[in-house]
């Protein structure tokens, strides 16, 4: 499903929510480092197609 059609399936109070899709946050890889303040994390995409998230 892409971030459009997935945008488009959300209730309106998830849509006041920001919506990402993870493929554009891995630009097509498996992982992307994601930073809050000074901690680093890691989203992994599963082969299952499931979103893991590590410190």
């Amino acid at each position: 499903m892409s971030y459009h059609n997935a945008k488009e399936t959300l209730s309106p109070a998830q849509k006041a929510l920001p919506a990402y899709a993870a493929d554009e946050l891995t630009k097509g890889g498996d992982q992307a480092q994601i930073v809050l303040g000074d901690q680093v994390y890691t989203l992994r995409i599963t082969r299952a197609g499931k979103l893991i998230l590590t410190k």
